[in-house]
């Protein structure tokens, strides 16, 4: 199926009273799967063990960053 097939297919299925900014996001959803489902194809790919590195370094950092606004706030 092509993606203007797809665009076309997803917009039919959208209730009749569906807004301008509910339509894009619905397609925008549906382009970022089929870019994972790409990714995944080609092999790029995170284990669970880099995805809960990556994560742990995300938290630590944003708990960092929180605790320094609040003594910049104090």
């Amino acid at each position: 199926m092509t993606a203007k097939e797809k665009i076309i297919q997803a917009v039919e299925t959208l209730p009749a009273d569906t807004t301008f900014e509910e339509a894009m996001e619905r397609l925008l959803f549906i382009a970022k799967v089929e870019r994972g489902i790409q990714q995944a194809d080609a092999g790029e790919t995170l284990s669970h063990l880099d995805v809960k590195e990556r994560m742990s370094k995300w938290w630590n950092y944003a708990k960092l960053f929180s605790i320094y606004r609040v003594q910049r706030i104090l």
